[in-house]
């Protein structure tokens, strides 16, 4: 998957061979080399590979967007998820992914506010979120 997902991150992002291999010290075809899978990088430049995407590095080395929750798209920026889909369910109820759950600390008792935008979509927040975002911009005025 890690020289599937170097491609594709390389190719998404406009970025030639040469220009990748200039940003972790290595030479194109050193690069090359972990792109067709003869050679694997080491931790180091794993790290500045991950930097470069604004990835992390167990997406850069694991991530397979065959995986059916990852519905065939491509590594996520760092702190960005796809958690798969959900249904909704008679009375508008959804089940929120155990693994959104774990990363959020969203736990069962926890109120979360659901935030609207007809152009952008729904945004869910914990109350405690808000309540401190809100907090800090009072602080600031």
């Amino acid at each position: 998957m890690f020289k599937d997902n170097l491609i594709e991150l390389r190719r998404y992002n406009n970025m030639s061979q040469e220009e990748l291999a200039e940003i972790i010290g290595v030479s194109r075809q050193t690069l090359s080399k972990y792109e067709t899978g003869e050679s694997l990088p080491d931790i180091e430049k794993c790290k500045l590979i991950a930097d470069a995407f604004s990835v992390s590095i167990d997406d850069l080395i694991n991530y397979d967007p065959k995986n059916e929750d990852n519905m065939g798209l491509g590594v996520p920026p760092r702190g960005k998820h796809i958690f798969g889909m959900v249904k909704v369910g008679e009375k508008g109820q959804i089940v929120i992914p155990a693994k959104a759950r774990k990363i959020f600390d969203i736990n069962p008792g926890d109120n979360l506010i659901v935030l609207g935008d007809e152009g952008q979509g729904i945004a869910i927040i914990k109350e405690k979120g808000l309540l401190d975002l809100l907090k800090n911009i009072r602080n600031k005025s």
